[in-house]
C-alpha cells in the first residue's frame, strides 16, 4: 500500500489527516501485545534471541519470532547473525528504534504519573 508523503510545514492536524493510513499502520505495529515489550527489553543494548525471550516471558517464541520480524520489517530493529558455531544471533535498536524508545519511555511515565486518576475516573465512570 503506498502513503502519502507528509509534508513538513503542515500542521499536526493536516499530517494527522494526510497521513491517516501510514499513522494507523505504525500504530498498529507498535501497539500490539509484544512491540513496546520487546523495544523496552532492547533498550540501548543488544540482547541474543533467547535472552529476549527470558526477560519478555510469558512470549512465546513463535510470537517473539514475528514480533521481531515485523520490527526489523519497519527498519526498528537490526538483526546481526553472526559466523559461529552454534550461529548467534543479535538484536538491537535502529536509530529509528532509539527514538521510538524514548517516546515509549514518555509514555510509560505519562502512564505512572496519571495511573491513579485514571483508577478513579475508571471507578466514577463504572458507578454511574
Amino acid at each position: 500500500m503506498a502513503h502519502p508523503i507528509i509534508q513538513a510545514n503542515g500542521t499536526a492536524s493536516d499530517r494527522c489527516e494526510e497521513g491517516r493510513d501510514l499513522v494507523r499502520d505504525v500504530l498498529e505495529r507498535i501497539g500490539d501485545k509484544w512491540s513496546v515489550v520487546v523495544i523496552c527489553q532492547l533498550g540501548d543494548t543488544t540482547r541474543r534471541f533467547n535472552e529476549l525471550r527470558r526477560m519478555s516471558a510469558p512470549i512465546t517464541q513463535r510470537m517473539l519470532s514475528a514480533t521481531l520480524r515485523g520490527l526489523e520489517r519497519d527498519g526498528l530493529v537490526t538483526r546481526t547473525v553472526h559466523d559461529t558455531t552454534p550461529p548467534r544471533v543479535d538484536y538491537a535498536l535502529t536509530s529509528r528504534g532509539l527514538s521510538l524508545l524514548k517516546v515509549v519511555r514518555d509514555l510509560a511515565g505519562w502512564a505512572e504519573d496519571n495511573a491513579s486518576g485514571i483508577l478513579s475516573s475508571r471507578t466514577a465512570f463504572d458507578a454511574r
